[in-house]
């Protein structure tokens, strides 16, 4: 038996123009700890190393702080662990896996010679498809399958790939990953596990259940709730058992943070006051990023009530915005609530010019419409 960790996707440097700079500046950290806390795991459950199945960096170019930080929770880890390069951090020139090369315990892997992992309680082979460039213009899994003998007496292997599969992609690239190739080598025990790393939500694919994608440990972009997709489910990594009966796979949990886009339709105030409970449910607001779309027809009453409660909650949250380009809320004040401004002459004049523009989509006039309400209240 042989027990291991499988994760990819890191993106140790990554930013995100939406935080603010202390909310960014804890995003980054909690992607960090997320190495230690994959060591812990490691200890936890007698997993005997670690498979970083690409985008161990965001790029080939990390400042020294990010740099210096990553090479400190690497040196900390309590099992040795073998780093695949991805197309955000490609084995080129001036790779940043140079810098980790000296470190005890860090193997990079650099072609697709099998690796014999060290210090593992049964014999274990890692056989990776590093990208060498950001834009590979072959399939590198079938470079290293055909480079492998068909010798049943072999290690157990694991392939590390990185990138989208036949079955996933319908863009004709000739770098798309063979999903056929793989499950043949695996029926004919060639390989017997394959490490994927690209898609950042945990997920298996193909017949065989021995084709992960790990997700990355920490989210890097936003599960929609609405309909399911995005990233539906980071925040994890996998203990992956060896067998000689099979593979066993199961997830754990790594992540911290929360990135949701959310919708609403909102008629009513008692609507607004559902969507604001619905944030207010939210457990850890300060690790939390949320982007809103908001559809329907309020009156001025529920859309005052709505921007009161949205402003007053943006702050709490890592960050809180709305989905400009599909937001569909529509200004329409009733009857008895223009009669409670009290408005004549040119300010009577100025707020029927306002009503005819919002009624047409003028967002700006429904912005000066809502500033009226409220300055008179």
């Amino acid at each position: 038996m042989t027990r291991f960790i499988h994760t990819s996707d890191w993106q140790l440097g990554k930013t995100w123009a939406r935080l603010r700079p202390e909310a960014a500046a804890r995003l980054a950290e909690a992607r960090l700890e997320a190495i230690r806390t994959l060591g812990k795991l490691a200890t936890e459950h007698g997993a005997e190393f670690i498979v970083v199945a690409g985008d161990v960096f965001e790029h080939n170019s990390l400042s020294r702080e990010t740099l210096g930080r990553a090479l400190e929770q690497l040196k900390a880890l309590p099992v040795p662990v073998y780093l695949l390069p991805g197309n955000h951090d490609p084995l080129v020139a001036d790779s940043i896996f140079y810098e980790t090369q000296d470190i005890p315990g860090v193997h990079i892997v650099t072609d697709h010679t099998p690796i014999r992992v060290e210090g593992t309680s049964t014999p274990v082979e890692i056989v990776g498809a590093p990208l060498l460039t950001r834009h590979p213009d072959t399939d590198l899994v079938a470079l290293a399958l055909d480079a492998l003998p068909d010798d049943p007496e072999h290690p157990a292997r694991i392939l590390l790939a990185h990138g989208q599969v036949l079955n996933r992609d319908t863009i004709d690239n000739p770098a798309t990953i063979d999903l056929g190739l793989i499950e043949d080598a695996l029926q004919r025990g060639v390989i017997n596990y394959v490490a994927m790393g690209d898609t950042h939500s945990a997920q298996t694919i193909g017949h065989s259940g021995a084709v992960w994608y790990s997700g990355a440990p920490e989210p890097t972009d936003f599960f929609d709730t609405a309909t399911g997709g995005g990233e539906n489910n980071s925040g994890h990594a996998l203990l992956v058992t060896l067998r000689d009966e099979g593979v066993d796979v199961e997830e754990l949990s790594t992540g911290t943070w929360t990135m949701e886009a959310i919708e609403a339709d909102v008629n009513s105030i008692d609507d607004v006051e559902d969507f604001l409970a619905r944030l207010d449910a939210y457990p850890n607001k300060s690790k939390t990023v949320i982007k809103y779309t908001l559809r329907g027809t309020v009156d001025l009453t529920a859309m005052n009530h709505l921007d009161a409660g949205l402003d007053a909650r943006t702050p709490i949250f890592a960050a809180f915005y709305p989905r400009e380009r599909l937001m569909d809320l529509t200004l329409a004040p009733g009857t008895e609530e223009l009669d409670t401004l009290q408005l004549g002459g040119y300010a009577d004049g100025a707020l029927r010019e306002l009503l005819e523009a919002s009624a047409d989509g003028d967002t700006t006039a429904e912005d000066a419409l809502r500033l009226l309400f409220r300055l008179q209240h």
